[in-house]
């Protein structure tokens, strides 16, 4: 028997399950699975990639200062006070890693992230799962579950894969409530698709205890380049960093992010194109008998009758070429997660399912 083990809690780590992108057989396939946005990344940033071919020699910056200083002008944020990762995912593990270890909990809910409950175990921490109410964030059902050995709370706001949102009033709540010691961590990667939303970016500001992370992967159509940033008081910027690798993000990567923060026009024709379709796509979905919360972001959380019916509506889309998520593994078994995407897999979603239904039926 090998003596080389790992730490314990690694092997309780069930891997990460992204959104599937091709169907056996099939070439016409649009894939609705990881929430992507169809109108891709921004000229800008396109551009921002061919030049820096000219410097793939070069190392890039360790303190992504550029970035940092853009991301500060865009949003009204103290440069200091922002941290930049591989995706918002590395910055939420500097957290964990800072902040929690064995014998402490970190709490996350029923239908949150995947990625809460592993990083947790990846340092040897205890998740906690709480829950939620009718698919939304439970303010007293997560203070309920805090005591002395809580250090972490994760929320993501927008939800995934539920799209529902916990008001200002509440997440503020939920911060003054929790023990002294922890951490509430906003996860913001859908936080550009709601008009007027700072992400939590202002409870930062008030408060000690509050980190919100961001994500260039969604509406900033970057999600092959990872970059994600976070923002929070001074002290735990300090404490972050000093986990991060100095290059952990290419000069390609921190470049182009660059060029599509300061794009805001293009973020904007995004944000309409999303609510436009998601608007569309809703009704048509309820039209054909099935119901979705309002979305505040850029998918969908269809509802079925039951886990068989979900089942067999994603083996249908599959079928004609449709790629979306199954999120039973959210504890929604009997739910689809649909991208909104363009105006061609919108209308032939809407339409696959509106056949399967009239089939069902």
């Amino acid at each position: 028997m090998s003596l080389i083990t790992p730490q314990p809690g690694i092997m309780d780590i069930a891997l990460y399950q992204g959104g599937a992108a091709h169907v056996a057989g099939m070439t016409d396939v649009i894939k609705l699975s990881s929430n992507e946005n169809p109108l891709g990344p921004s000229p800008a940033a396109m551009q921002a990639v061919r030049d820096s071919a000219a410097t793939l020699h070069r190392y890039p910056s360790t303190d992504h200062a550029a970035l940092r200083a853009a991301i500060g002008a865009v949003h009204g944020l103290d440069p200091d006070r922002i941290i930049c990762g591989v995706g918002s995912d590395e910055v939420l593990q500097f957290v964990v890693h800072a902040y929690a270890g064995p014998g402490d909990e970190v709490i996350y809910t029923e239908h949150g992230f995947a990625m809460y409950p592993i990083l947790a175990r990846m340092v040897g921490a205890t998740p906690v799962q709480v829950a939620e109410t009718e698919r939304r964030v439970d303010v007293d059902t997560i203070l309920a579950a805090c005591n002395d050995r809580t250090r972490v709370v994760f929320i993501a706001n927008p939800g995934n894969p539920t799209s529902t949102m916990l008001p200002d009033d509440e997440v503020a709540r939920l911060a003054d409530g929790l023990p002294a010691g922890a951490l509430l961590v906003l996860d913001g990667a859908y936080a550009e698709f709601v008009d007027g939303f700072d992400g939590g970016a202002g409870l930062v500001a008030a408060r000690g205890n509050v980190i919100m992370t961001r994500t260039f992967s969604k509406i900033y159509g970057l999600g092959g380049l990872r970059v994600g940033w976070g923002y929070a008081p001074r002290d735990i910027i300090d404490v972050l960093n000093r986990i991060r690798q100095p290059f952990n993000l290419s000069a390609t990567a921190l470049a182009a992010a660059e060029a599509a923060v300061r794009d805001q026009g293009f973020v904007a024709h995004c944000r309409r194109e999303n609510a436009h379709w998601r608007a569309w796509l809703s009704a048509e979905l309820a039209a054909a008998g099935v119901p979705s919360d309002a979305s505040c972001s850029n998918f969908i959380l269809a509802r079925f009758a039951s886990p068989d019916e979900a089942t067999a509506c994603d083996a249908y889309l599959q079928s004609r070429g449709l790629i979306v998520r199954r999120v039973a593994g959210y504890n929604l078994p009997a739910a689809l997660r649909i991208t909104v995407g363009d105006e061609t897999g919108c209308r032939r979603v809407a339409a696959a399912v509106a056949a399967f239904k009239g089939g069902a039926a």
